[in-house]
């Protein structure tokens, strides 16, 4: 049995997401390119993310397949084996456009999920 459920998992996403939110809140795309410690954060948070993304259950992820389940692995993956690619642009638009929406998306998963137990 997994050490984690797929309930926790989406939990530590969250928890991810709220801390990059957290630390680029009155921070622009020039913080992110010149101050490393942050940058190394949040790359940090978004393997986790991945990384967390991979083990939540494949029937959670089917049932809500509007989730962007592979992008998150995917983002994962480019961020750990290729990580001297990583386009800061694409990275900020990722952290303004993408995270919210995900965030949302997670809190009514579980919201309904939970609702039903």
């Amino acid at each position: 049995m997994p050490s984690r459920n797929w309930q926790q998992r989406i939990e530590d996403i969250l928890a991810a997401i709220a801390d990059i939110q957290g630390w680029t809140l009155d921070k622009t795309q020039e913080d992110l390119e010149t101050n490393t410690i942050l940058l190394r954060a949040i790359l940090y948070s978004f393997v986790i993310i991945g990384e967390a993304s991979i083990h939540v259950s494949q029937d959670i992820q089917d049932k809500y397949s509007e989730i962007p389940w592979r992008l998150m692995k995917d983002m994962r993956n480019v961020m750990t084996h290729e990580y001297f690619q990583i386009d800061s642009q694409i990275l900020w638009s990722t952290i303004q456009k993408n995270l919210p929406a995900v965030k949302s998306q997670l809190e009514s998963l579980l919201q309904r999920e939970l609702g039903a137990n």
